[in-house]
């Protein structure tokens, strides 16, 4: 990350998550947030519970994963 942020330090309490599905979302749905310039939060909404994995926008471009999917911009 840029300037050397430990993006797991980066605060999700105001974090808006939105959903993408693949298809009919009956087995959960990836969500995705912005939480910083260059840095993103990944949940399972099955698993509320969980830590969002965290990334930063070069590393979602990387596996493959387009906010604008999620009606986000990057």
């Amino acid at each position: 990350m840029q300037n050397g942020t430990d993006l797991y330090a980066l605060d999700l309490s105001g974090a808006s998550f939105v959903k993408a599905c693949g298809g009919p979302c009956t087995e959960g749905c990836v969500t995705l947030a912005r939480i910083d310039a260059d840095a993103w939060a990944l949940g399972d909404s099955k698993r509320l519970d969980a830590e969002p994995l965290r990334f930063t926008t070069e590393e979602l471009a990387a596996a493959g994963i387009d906010p604008a999917r999620f009606g986000l911009n990057a």
